[in-house]
C-alpha cells in the first residue's frame, strides 16, 4: 500500500455545518473507525492491529485511559481507538528530503492537522543555532548534542523535563531517575494541565488523588453522576460499561453545559440493537449547568441532604461511617448553612425543581458514583468543586465499598501511571529516600517546576533547556503567544517524538527531534523482544506489547532514548548502570519494585494476563492518609463568576475526530461540524441579543483585568444548544484566549472552561 503526505494545508473555506446528532456511534461509529484504518494501514496491517488492542496478549490503546473488562470483546476498541492506531501505525515515514524543503519557520506556519498528516518521524535531526532549518544526524551526534548542553548549564535548574501521558511505566521511571541523577525535580508534565485539580483535592481528603472505583463497580451502581464529561467523544468504551448499567436498572444523570450525543442515546455496534434498533437511553436526567455553576449545585444538592437528615434524624446521613472515617462534618454544616437559593440558580442557570429531581436520585440511591473530567478540572475554583464532589459522597458513606466512590476519568492512556512512576515535581521525601537506598546518588530535594512555571522561568531566562518525553506542550499549554515566546528563548529544545506537531516547529536557539517507536510496534532489545506496562484510570497495571514491525530499523525505543542520553551526559561512572534498563526492561521493573509504593514484585505481577490493581486505602480498606487520618469534609467557599452586560462564558473543546492536540480529521460529527474547526458554538437566543445569526464570521474577544483583550479572529458563529450565556470554541486553536496567569486555586491548572468574552462581528 501506497500513502502520499498531505500537500496542501486545507482552510475553512469548505466548512460545511448541519445538526447536532442525538445519539453516538452505531454503524457510522464503525465506519468511521473501519476507514481511516484501511487507507491509512492498509488490510493486513489493519486486521492484525485492531485485533491486538486492549487485548490481554496485545498492546494498550495509546488513546484515552479507560479501563479494559475482565472479559474482552474481540473488537475492544472504540472508534477514536482504531483512529489512534491508524494515526501511529501509518507506514508512511518523512523522508530526509522533507527537512531541506521545509524551514522550522516553514513548519510553524502549518496546522496540526497538516503537520501530523506527513507521516512517522524515522531519523534524528538538528536544528543548529542560527539556522532555520533542522537536517538528519546519527543517533550519537544527537545524544552528544543534547548532553554537551546539558553539562554546560550553570545549574540543573535551568532545564526542564516534560512528559506527556503516553509514555510506559518503564520509560516514566528511567525519565525520572535521569532527571533527578543529573539533579532537578522540574518535572512538569501532561497532569499538570488536566487532572492536577483532582489529586490537589483528593489527596486532601482522602490521601489518595485516583479513582476509588473499579470497572466492575460500574454496573453495581444505583445512580452514576457524570460532571464535565463527554464520554461519546474522549473515552467512547465509557459507553458500553454506562450500558451495561443501564440495563442492572442503573440511573444516570448528566451535568454539562452542553447536550453531549453519547449522553443522550447509545447505540452499541458490538450488538444488534445498536446497528438496527433505538439503542440505549443514556441519561435520565440532563442538568445543563451554566459554566463555573458545578460547585454551587454541589453544595446546594448538600444543604438539602442535610436539612433532609434535619428532617428525620438518623435516617438519612451514614452515621457510622462518618463517625469512624471521616472529620470536620461540623465544618461542612456552617458552610451551607446560609447558602442563597437565588445565587445558587443564577450560577448554574437551573431551576430549583432541578436541584430537587438530583438531590431526590441522590438520597433514594444506596450506591452512587460520581465521575468527571476536564469540564470540573480546568476553572479557577475547580479544586473545591471536587472537594464538593467528595463532600456529597462522605455524607452516605459511598467510599470504599462496592458501586459507589469518585471515578475522575484520566484522559490520556498512561498518564496517571508516570505520576505512579515519579513523574512529578513534588514527589514526596519517601519516594526520593527510595530512589537513594537504590541507586546510591541523593536526589534533590527541593520541588521543581510544573507546567506553567516552566512557561514562566523560561520567560525569565531562568530555564535555558527544554526536553519533552512525548506530547505537544506549545499546543496543550494556555497562551499560545507566552508558551511560544518562552520557548523560543531558551537554548535547546529536545522532542522525543512520534509524528510531527506545532513544538516542533516553536524551537529554542538549538533543537533536537527524536523519533520514538509507537506502541503498536514491536521492541527489540539485547535479551529479546520487550513488553511495557502500563496503569489505567481505575489503578489497574498490566502489559503491553506492540505486534507490528518498526517502519524503520533507525527508529529506538523511549527507554533506550532515555539510557542513552542519560549515559551521555552522566558519564560512565554514574552509579545507575543505564545500558542494563535498555538491554532488558525487566531489570528496571525489579527496581520498580522496589522503590514504588504497592509495586512489590512488580514483574511477576504484571506478567499474568490481567496484571493487577495497585493498592488504594479509600478503596480497599476505607483508610486515609490525610492530615487527620480520616476522610475530611472540607468548607469551601465559591465566588460567582458576574458577568459584565453582553458578555458570555467559553468553555474549550475537543472535536470527535481529535485526541488532545492530535487532529485526526477537521470533523466533528456529533456536534454537525465538517471541514473546519475555527467555529464557536453560541445559543441562538445569545447571537440574537447580539444581533449576530448563525453562520455570521464573528470575533472572539477575551476580558482579563488589567490585561489587554486577547481575540480569536475570524470564526463562524453556530447556533447550537448550549446552556444560556455560554459558548465553546476548539482547543487548541482558543488557547490563544487564556492568559498563562489564569490558573485554579491551589492546583496551578489552567483555567480554559470559564472565559469571558464579548463577540463582535469580524471586523
Amino acid at each position: 500500500m501506497t500513502r502520499k503526505p498531505l500537500v496542501d494545508d486545507p482552510d475553512d473555506s469548505d466548512l460545511e455545518v448541519s445538526g447536532k446528532k442525538d445519539w453516538a456511534a452505531g454503524l457510522p461509529g464503525v465506519l468511521h473507525a473501519m476507514g481511516p484504518s484501511l487507507r491509512g494501514m492498509g488490510a493486513v496491517r489493519t486486521a492484525r492491529l485492531l485485533t491486538s488492542i486492549n487485548q490481554k496478549d496485545g498492546f494498550d490503546c495509546m488513546s484515552c485511559a479507560w479501563p479494559d473488562p475482565g472479559h474482552r470483546h474481540s473488537a475492544e476498541f472504540c472508534e477514536n481507538g482504531a483512529k489512534a492506531v491508524a494515526w501511529e501505525a501509518t507506514p508512511l515515514t518523512v523522508s530526509s528530503d522533507f527537512w531541506a524543503e521545509h524551514s522550522v519557520q516553514d513548519l510553524a506556519a502549518k496546522s496540526e492537522y497538516w503537520l501530523g498528516q506527513q507521516g512517522r518521524l524515522v531519523e534524528p535531526v538538528y536544528k543548529a543555532p542560527g539556522e532555520d532549518h533542522y537536517r538528519p544526524v546519527s543517533w550519537d551526534e544527537a545524544f552528544a548534542i543534547a548532553a554537551e548542553a546539558l553539562r554546560g548549564l550553570d545549574s540543573p535548574d535551568q532545564a526542564s523535563f516534560y512528559t506527556s501521558g503516553r509514555a510506559s511505566n518503564e520509560a516514566a521511571f528511567v525519565y525520572q531517575l535521569f532527571v533527578r541523577a543529573y539533579g532537578t525535580n522540574n518535572l512538569p508534565d501532561c497532569s499538570n494541565m488536566c487532572h492536577e485539580s483532582t489529586g490537589t483535592a483528593m489527596g486532601e481528603t482522602l490521601g489518595v488523588g485516583k479513582s476509588t472505583v473499579t470497572y466492575d463497580d460500574i454496573p453495581q451502581a444505583d445512580l452514576i453522576i457524570i460532571m464535565g464529561q463527554n464520554p461519546g467523544t474522549n473515552h467512547p468504551r465509557m459507553l458500553s460499561a454506562l450500558e451495561r448499567a443501564k440495563r442492572s436498572g442503573t440511573s444516570i444523570v448528566a451535568i454539562n453545559p452542553l447536550p453531549e450525543a453519547g449522553l443522550i442515546r447509545f447505540k452499541n455496534p458490538q450488538n444488534p440493537r445498536g446497528i438496527i434498533g433505538r439503542g440505549t437511553t443514556m441519561a435520565d436526567q440532563f442538568c445543563q449547568i451554566r459554566l463555573g455553576g458545578d460547585g454551587p449545585l454541589l453544595q446546594a444538592v448538600i444543604k438539602r441532604v442535610l436539612e433532609a437528615e434535619d428532617a428525620a434524624p438518623g435516617t438519612v446521613l451514614d452515621h457510622d461511617f462518618i463517625t469512624e472515617h471521616t472529620s470536620g462534618l461540623e465544618d461542612l454544616r456552617r458552610s451551607v448553612a446560609d447558602l442563597d437559593e437565588e445565587q445558587v440558580l443564577r450560577a448554574t442557570g437551573l431551576t430549583s425543581d432541578e436541584i430537587d429531581e438530583l438531590t431526590t436520585r441522590y438520597l433514594a440511591a444506596d450506591r452512587v458514583i460520581v465521575t468527571w473530567a476536564m469540564g470540573l478540572t480546568q476553572h479557577t475554583q475547580a479544586v473545591a468543586t471536587i472537594k464538593e464532589i467528595i463532600n456529597l459522597l462522605l455524607l452516605r458513606g459511598h467510599m470504599g465499598r462496592p458501586g459507589a466512590g469518585a471515578s475522575p476519568i484520566r484522559g490520556h492512556s498512561n498518564v496517571q501511571g508516570d505520576r505512579t512512576m515519579g513523574i512529578w515535581e513534588q514527589m514526596p521525601d519517601s519516594f526520593l529516600d527510595g530512589l537513594s537506598r537504590e541507586f546510591g546518588f541523593e536526589p534533590p530535594r527541593r520541588h521543581g517546576l510544573d507546567s506553567v512555571n516552566s512557561v514562566r522561568a523560561m520567560a525569565r531566562g531562568e530555564v535555558r533547556f527544554w526536553m519533552a518525553l512525548g506530547g505537544n506542550f506549545v499546543s496543550a499549554i494556555s497562551d499560545t503567544a507566552a508558551a511560544e515566546a518562552a520557548l523560543r528563548g531558551t537554548a535547546m529544545t529536545v522532542q522525543v517524538s512520534t509524528k510531527l506537531n506545532r513544538s516542533h516547529g516553536v524551537t529554542g536557539d538549538a533543537a533536537l527531534i527524536l523519533p520514538t517507536l509507537g506502541r503498536t510496534e514491536i521492541d527489540r532489545q539485547a535479551s529479546g523482544d520487550q513488553f511495557i506496562t502500563v496503569e489505567d484510570t481505575v489503578c489497574a497495571v498490566h502489559a503491553s506489547r506492540g505486534k507490528v514491525e518498526p517502519v524503520a530499523d533507525t527508529l529506538l525505543s523511549e527507554v533506550a532514548i532515555i539510557s542513552r542520553l542519560a549515559r551521555a551526559t552522566l558519564g560512565a561512572d554514574h552509579p545507575v548502570d543505564w545500558t542494563a534498563f535498555e538491554a532488558d526492561y525487566g531489570t528496571i521493573r525489579h527496581h520498580i519494585s522496589r522503590v514504588v509504593p504497592g509495586c512489590e514484585d512488580y514483574e511477576r505481577k504484571v506478567e499474568s494476563e490481567d496484571g493487577f490493581v495497585l493498592p488504594h486505602g479509600p478503596r480497599d480498606s476505607r483508610t486515609f492518609d490525610t492530615a487527620t487520618g480520616k476522610a475530611m469534609f472540607t468548607a469551601n467557599a465559591f465566588d460567582p463568576i458576574e458577568l459584565p452586560p453582553g458578555r458570555l462564558l467559553l468553555q474549550t473543546v475537543r472535536s470527535h475526530d481529535q485526541f488532545n492536540t492530535t487532529i485526526y480529521s477537521r470533523n466533528d460529527r456529533y456536534r454537525g461540524i465538517k471541514s473546519g474547526r475555527d467555529v464557536v458554538f453560541v445559543h441562538p437566543d445569545d447571537l440574537a441579543e447580539r444581533g449576530l445569526a448563525d453562520g455570521d464570521q464573528v470575533d472572539v474577544f477575551s476580558e482579563w483585568p488589567d490585561q489587554p483583550d486577547r481575540v480569536l479572529r475570524s470564526l463562524r458563529a453556530v447556533a447550537f444548544p448550549t446552556a444560556r450565556g455560554c459558548a465553546a470554541a476548539y482547543f487548541p486553536e482558543a488557547n490563544v484566549l487564556v492568559p498563562l496567569d489564569s490558573t485554579a486555586r491551589g492546583s496551578n491548572t489552567p483555567v480554559s472552561k470559564a472565559v469571558v468574552v464579548r463577540i463582535e462581528a469580524a471586523g
